[in-house]
């Protein structure tokens, strides 16, 4: 049995995507030992089909962190048994590269985005040139290469001239099974936004802002994390919004899944500043349709070939919390029109599924079993 050793930076739990192709490659038959991160506040580990464990980290934040996580995944990828590397994003390619070279294993890359283009980096030209200078030196080197969607492949394949194959986040079909509503959200009509990564430039904010111009009616919900979380939670005590704005730390996917379904729209908000956002097809947008959630999305390039080819959603070109607000006004009143849309995610979800995807997986490990 032929042993692969992945590396994310992530604390595994939340991370859908890595947990997903894990458990495809155990399925295989690729025996998997996953290395992550875990900060004090990290959920339980869950029971997965495959090895999993996490190093413990003290950083959180800045060069620091991701100095700490590489110096220690280094050392543990040193005594890693394996046949095989999967450094997940550019945070954990240059130890399992390294390695590779050390011992002459074969390493795989699944890129989640265009790293260098996101937000934290934006205003840190230093930072960005230092990530810039480890990529410009090893992803043309790089043969088993994936990615999110068309938008970062072609950006990569423009820049290095790699052959890039497109693995999407989308999840597995699912039946709804929601949990019975909470009393406090009877009569309520449910704004979800979730995800671990409610950072700078994913619209956060300005949801939360256009939470002013909607009747008592509506309550919006925050699941997740990220690094914007508190400074919407401050500004929601500022503007008085804590009975109409709810905010619930990142869960396990299991208990997510269940409130999901809860919702009445879902939003993904990727700026069109930043590449990262640009380039971004987010899990969130799959997970709202897999459980007949219509969606409210900015027309990034993905996520609008997405939506108006399934017609489960609305994309928007003005994100600012007025016309957020009026978005969702005009969706809700017409009563028609949304259950089109609810009616679509059911139709969407059956094409758009990891029981499809994953067949693009298999056939780039198939080779290496």
């Amino acid at each position: 049995m032929k042993t692969i050793t992945v590396s994310v930076i992530s604390d595994l739990t939340t991370d859908q995507r890595v947990i997903r192709i894990c458990t495809t490659l155990t399925q295989m038959g690729f025996r998997v030992k996953v290395i992550a991160r875990s900060f004090s506040n990290s959920l339980a580990l869950e029971k997965y089909p495959f090895e999993a464990k996490r190093i413990k980290c003290y950083f959180r934040k800045g060069f620091m962190q991701y100095a700490e996580f590489n110096t220690r995944l280094f050392f543990s990828l040193a005594f890693a048994k394996t046949d095989y590397y999967l450094a997940n994003d550019l945070d954990t390619l240059l130890p399992n590269y390294l390695w590779s070279k050390i011992k002459n294993k074969k390493i795989f890359y699944d890129t989640h985005e265009y790293f260098t283009g996101v937000p934290e980096l934006k205003d840190s030209p230093t930072k960005r040139k230092i990530w810039k200078k480890i990529e410009d030196h090893i992803f043309p080197k790089l043969k088993m290469v994936y990615t999110v969607n068309n938008a970062v492949k072609n950006k990569y394949v423009t820049e290095y001239g790699n052959n890039i194959a497109v693995v999407r986040n989308v999840p597995k079909q699912v039946v709804a099974s929601q949990m019975e509503l909470p009393q406090k959200w009877h009569g309520k009509k449910i704004l979800l936004m979730q995800g671990a990564g409610i950072n700078e430039g994913r619209g956060g904010m300005e949801l939360l802002l256009a939470m002013q111009y909607l009747p008592a009616e509506f309550h919006l919900l925050f699941i997740g994390s990220g690094t914007l979380w508190n400074a919407i939670e401050q500004k929601r005590i500022e503007l008085g919004l804590q009975n109409n704005v709810e905010m619930i730390a990142k869960l396990p996917p299991s208990e997510l899944q269940k409130i999901t379904p809860l919702a009445h729209l879902g939003f993904s908000l990727d700026s069109y500043e930043d590449l990262n956002c640009l380039y971004n097809l987010p899990n969130k947008i799959f997970d709202y349709m897999q459980v007949n959630v219509p969606v409210i999305a900015t027309a990034i390039p993905e996520v609008k070939a997405i939506i108006e080819q399934y017609k489960y959603g609305i994309c928007i070109t003005d994100a600012s919390p007025k016309n957020l607000a009026d978005t969702i006004l005009n969706i809700t009143n017409d009563i028609s029109a949304y259950n089109i849309l609810k009616a679509n995610c059911a139709i969407a979800a059956k094409e758009l599924n990891w029981e499809k995807e994953s067949i693009i997986l298999q056939e780039i490990y198939k080779p290496f079993l």
